[in-house]
């Protein structure tokens, strides 16, 4: 009877496994084909090994590649892989940088052949929904870059532009600002109160409805969950 009990447990969880698979394929590839009506490159990936071949297959000796912060390009191990392949590399988030230093790369980031991030929010009818400190991230996906890949895992993915920002307010936001040791509401309660702190890491919000006209954007979703 107990081998009953583990054969049923094993095979109920092998199908939701099956159907979970299922499910992000289907709001994956729908939001892919959004984004290509917007015209935006896009692509979907049903896992990270399939995504980290494809992004680095574009990795080039020389190639300038600048990371906007991307906890979820740090998953993928984007920035080792672009170090193997002799790549330059342009990263504010290195260890043991003063301010200045920092304001300096987020500024070279701008100028990059390749700039690599992921995004607060997709929505199912193709917008990319962000909201940034500094601003650089956001500025770096709208016009700079020779070229921008964004990568997002199927748990960025959602309805529309209403319900991007609500995740972006009470999920991605509290979960960074927490991340980054800041001092502001969100951090603490989970909840954002769109605080006037000086740490406050929501004061730029961008929606791109179709992609920048001198821009060339490809965007990657992968059907696992990735970053916050």
């Amino acid at each position: 009877m107990l081998f009953l009990s583990i054969n049923f447990v094993t095979q109920t969880s092998n199908q939701m496994t099956e159907h979970h698979a299922w499910h992000n394929k289907v709001i994956g590839e729908k939001a892919v084909a959004k984004l290509k009506k917007h015209g935006f490159e896009a692509f979907f990936f049903s896992t990270k090994e399939e995504a980290v071949e494809h992004i680095s297959d574009q990795f080039s000796p020389g190639l300038k590649v600048a990371f906007g912060g991307s906890l979820t390009a740090r998953q993928l191990g984007l920035r080792e892989l672009a170090k193997i392949s002799n790549c330059v590399i342009i990263d504010h988030g290195l260890p043991d940088l003063s301010e200045n230093e920092r304001l300096d790369i987020m500024r070279q980031e701008l100028m990059s052949d390749l700039f690599i991030s992921s995004s607060n929010a997709i929505t199912l009818d193709g917008s990319i929904v962000n909201a940034d400190g500094y601003g650089n991230r956001v500025a770096a996906m709208i016009f700079g870059p020779r070229k921008v890949i964004v990568v997002a895992g199927i748990n960025k993915v959602v309805e529309n532009e209403e319900s991007a920002l609500s995740r972006l307010k009470n999920t991605a936001a509290p979960m960074n600002m927490k991340r980054l040791n800041r001092d502001t509401p969100c951090s603490i309660d989970g909840i954002c109160h769109d605080c006037n702190s000086e740490e406050r890491g929501c004061r730029a919000y961008t929606i791109l409805r179709r992609r920048p006209a001198h821009t060339p954007t490809q965007v990657i979703i992968i059907g696992e969950n990735l970053g916050m």
